[in-house]
């Protein structure tokens, strides 16, 4: 990327996929400035105290607070808008928090970064929004739609979307879980064996945001082809790879949760574009005059499906296992 001597703010930026954003970029030439946004004082100064580095700016505030997002975002060239409410069950009980966070506090974003010249903004979002079931998925979905609708709307910003499923081993996924309950020597909890979940890595999500920081076109959505497992065989992995015999008990599924996810509705398909990694879904740039495009709609080829967890390339234990072991928490093991 031509990067140099620009600046990029990260929101939700002491996250998961800000940390990774950070330690792909934070001592490479490639931005003069790396801002952190997000409203967790405790995770900027063990973030701040661990890098000691001045390229790193620190911002406190809220995507719900327009005011906050304004002033940090001056003179800024990109923004990665990762803020988000993401824990399926908390957003099924407190749905209006998930609103404000992931659909007003997206508009706030985009709206702050146009009014200070920024020139790209990209928004992540989740499987979790393709065929929504759940507050947290109607939300992010809403969220898209926010994306897309402003993105029309501005000449001088880019607005485009990634969207992607299970990150491995971020804050608050079940790997971690696993793995506190080997220590423990508590039984391995899940939900259903034959629930099926994306996998990729947080660096693998990078490199996403980064494809679409390099190709996309105003509310492009951008999705990579990633592989999936069921959640038994996922548990079984960590249980082989720690050489761990912790029982497996099933739970049930919990408040909102589906059988498998899908990244790329049927409906989008039909207009994906596949550039060998990923797939690129254009923005339906139509307006509202409807009478100028042909009444009876487009025709939906029968062949074509929407790209689940269910149908895409599934990995069985051996294959999670190696899909394991280049994460940090399982570099070391043999």
């Amino acid at each position: 990327m031509k990067t140099q001597n620009k600046t990029l703010l990260i929101t939700g930026g002491t996250g998961s996929f800000g940390t990774a954003v950070l330690r792909r970029f934070v001592n490479s030439d490639e931005f003069k400035e790396i801002r952190i946004f997000s409203r967790d004082e405790k995770k900027q100064d063990d973030m701040r105290n661990f890098y000691k580095n001045d390229k790193i700016k620190y911002y406190i505030g809220d995507v719900r607070d327009y005011n906050s997002v304004d002033y940090a975002l001056k003179d800024v060239d990109y923004v990665f808008h990762a803020a988000a409410l993401k824990q399926v069950p908390s957003c099924e009980f407190f749905p209006m928090q998930a609103v404000k966070t992931n659909i007003e506090g997206t508009q706030n974003v985009i709206r702050a970064a146009a009014a200070n010249g920024v020139k790209k903004v990209i928004c992540l979002s989740t499987d979790k929004a393709a065929y929504p079931i759940n507050a947290m998925g109607i939300s992010k979905a809403m969220m898209e739609k926010v994306a897309v609708a402003e993105a029309r709307n501005l000449k001088d910003t880019i607005v485009c979307l990634t969207r992607y499923g299970n990150v491995m081993a971020s804050r608050g996924s079940v790997i971690p879980l696993f793995l506190s309950q080997i220590e423990n020597n508590e039984d391995i909890t899940i939900t259903d064996p034959n629930m099926t979940r994306f996998l990729m890595s947080l660096d693998e999500a990078v490199e996403l945001v980064l494809f679409a920081f390099e190709h996309a076109k105003p509310g492009d959505l951008f999705v990579n082809k990633a592989p999936a497992a069921t959640i038994g065989d996922l548990a079984k992995a960590v249980l082989e790879l720690k050489n761990a015999n912790n029982n497996i008990k099933i739970i049930g599924t919990r408040h909102g949760e589906k059988l498998y996810e899908t990244l790329c509705t049927r409906e989008e398909m039909i207009n994906a574009e596949d550039m060998g990694d990923f797939y690129r879904i254009p923005a339906d740039n139509r307006d509202l005059n409807y009478a100028k495009y042909f009444s009876e709609g487009n025709k939906i080829e029968k062949s074509i499906k929407d790209y689940n967890s269910h149908n895409a390339k599934r990995e069985d234990v051996e294959g999670v296992k190696v899909l394991l072991k280049k994460l940090d928490l399982f570099s070391k093991l043999k």
